[in-house]
């Protein structure tokens, strides 16, 4: 009997000569190898650099939350060969301004042959109980439609969104008229500007991610200029040499078109006079990408989310539209979760029609539900709460929809006309939940 030594202890034996484990930095081309072969758009023969390289940068480089054993892999255990893998990477987001820990599933995929077997579950389950260990409360992921619900997530948080233009659409120069700002690459001493500024910039989303000037550094300094998540950045200058704003740019073509996928100025700066200097160099940038990937860019994008200052400023010299994706959610201890954004919620009641409001709500998910108590604008008791027959409930909300508006993906109206099973029993209840889960713009600029 072959003895089979693995880089890591075994974490399950999965049974048909699989085993379970998590990775080691032994891991690295084998892994690199598997990630981009099995994330190709143009099949395992041909495998994506960019996402071998972000693999590659996961597991040997000093990453500001992320450690080489975050991957989990299955491997046959007779040969060592990886038949499926994910990882966890962790980190912060905000909540209205509150905290709360994240731990995002990335790089997910199994090989065909190996497909319909329960690898990806048995890994999910094992990363969430990772992600719990960290307490981080919410798990995030990115994903083809539908899948994910499978493991208990949601689409319910908006996922890019981008308007577009085209060459003729670029903002020209009057003949012999300066380049009336400058736009350069980063440079290390720019990046607590850049950090300060995307703080800011960040209160006007109800969910945004935590990144610290930690984050920067990595992604200026560390991260492979070919990594699949490399973003390189732009600093804006006034003629007086001061830093003004930002933006990332995709290190690559999207097709044909040049991604922008940030765009920050500081508070008093002019949208209208910068960003047809952003536009231009946006564009230009774009040309030179054609020229090494010995293609054409035919358009520019940003990649904003639903709205964004910059898609009112150029308004028609933006025709092209794409409506966002959506972040899958997890929320395990949704209990928990409420208590925790409480503060939030208690702010939006009291700037509410129901400002001081006492009462209780008792939310109807079928199979379970939640039970909310307010007393005098407080949220008093949060607690998990058992549907009986027959018995009056405040609202209902069918398998995980309710997550749509805690998130403020969609509002309660449009859940009511989306789903028949989705109601409120009373006008009390509708008060309420409007007032304490509004519709609300967010546009996570994720760690990865």
């Amino acid at each position: 009997m072959k003895t089979i030594t693995t880089h890591q202890p075994i974490v399950r034996d999965l049974g048909d000569g699989l085993i379970l484990r998590r990775s080691s930095p032994a891991d690295v081309e084998a892994l690199a190898d598997f990630c981009g072969r099995i994330h190709s758009d143009d099949g395992w023969d041909k495998p994506d650099e960019h996402i071998a390289v972000w693999t590659r940068d996961l597991l040997t480089k000093p990453h500001p939350t992320f450690h080489s054993d975050d991957f989990t892999v299955v491997e046959e255990a007779a040969t060592g060969r990886i038949v499926s893998t994910l990882n966890l990477i962790s980190q912060t987001w905000n909540y209205e301004g509150i905290p709360f820990g994240v731990g995002r599933p990335e790089l997910v995929g199994t090989l065909p042959e190996f497909r319909n077997r329960g690898l990806i579950r048995c890994q999910f389950e094992e990363i969430h109980r990772w992600s719990v260990a960290r307490g981080e409360m919410v798990q995030a992921i990115t994903g083809i439609p539908f899948y994910y619900r499978l493991f208990g997530y949601e689409m319910t948080l908006n996922l890019s969104g981008r308007r577009a233009g085209f060459e003729s659409h670029i903002p020209r120069l009057k003949e012999g008229e300066p380049e009336p700002y400058l736009i350069r690459e980063a440079r290390e001493d720019d990046l607590p500007f850049v950090a300060e500024l995307y703080a800011e910039s960040q209160k006007r989303y109800a969910i945004s991610c935590q990144r610290g000037l930690e984050v920067f550094k990595y992604e200026l300094n560390v991260q492979d200029k070919r990594n699949a998540d490399h973003y390189p950045l732009q600093i804006i200058e006034g003629q007086d040499g001061q830093r003004i704003g930002y933006f990332h740019l995709l290190n690559r073509l999207d097709k044909t078109t040049i991604l922008c996928v940030t765009y920050e100025l500081k508070d008093g700066i002019s949208w209208l006079e910068v960003s047809p200097s952003v536009v231009r160099r946006v564009w230009e940038i774009g040309q030179e990408y054609a020229k090494q990937e010995n293609t054409a860019c035919n358009s520019f994008a940003f990649l904003l989310g639903e709205s964004h200052p910059v898609y009112d400023t150029l308004g028609d010299a933006l025709p092209a539209m794409r409506d966002p994706y959506a972040w899958y959610l997890r929320v395990a201890d949704l209990p928990g979760f409420i208590r925790h954004i409480a503060p939030a919620l208690e702010k939006r009641l009291n700037e509410s029609l129901a400002v001081g409001y006492s009462g209780e709500l008792k939310l109807n998910f079928y199979r379970d539900g939640l039970r909310l108590v307010f007393e005098r604008g407080r949220l008093t008791c949060v607690e998990s709460w058992k549907p009986q027959a027959d018995e009056k409930h405040s609202a209902a909300f069918p398998g995980l929809t309710f997550l749509q508006i805690v998130f403020g993906y969609r509002s309660l109206t449009e859940l009511e006309q989306s789903f028949p099973d989705c109601y409120w029993n009373n006008n009390e209840a509708r008060v309420v939940l409007n007032a304490i889960f509004p519709k609300r713009l967010s546009d996570v600029y994720a760690i990865a």
